[in-house]
């Protein structure tokens, strides 16, 4: 079975930055699209960002321009650059392909002051 390891997430001050990472036990070149979703308490889990093979990106309205999601299928990682963060964005943030498999255990992003 897939499993999708996460790591990053911290405590941040408003407009302050985090960059999260990805790595999985499969091959992500088989992953034609990759995402980070995010799931808030008593919010229904969101897709906010999702990359292609093919380099095909696209993002949730609520981060564009203030997140950067990028693959590297040599190192079988997925990043999430993350700017200008707003307490909204506080959540716990989970990778995973698209359609998503069996969900790893996420990393927190707090935002807070």
């Amino acid at each position: 079975q897939v499993q999708f390891v996460e790591s990053g997430g911290d405590l941040v001050q408003p407009g302050g930055s985090l960059r999260l990472s990805c790595t999985t036990s499969g091959n992500i070149r088989n992953f034609i699209a990759m995402g980070w979703y995010r799931q808030a308490p008593g919010i229904q889990r969101e897709l906010v960002a999702v990359i292609t093979t093919g380099g095909v990106i696209n993002y949730a309205d609520s981060v564009k321009g203030r997140f950067t999601i990028s693959r590297d299928n040599g190192k079988n990682t997925v990043s999430l650059q993350m700017n200008s963060l707003k307490p909204e964005d506080t959540a716990v943030y989970y990778c995973n392909k698209s359609p998503p498999l069996p969900w790893g255990q996420g990393t927190q992003v707090t935002v807070s002051t």
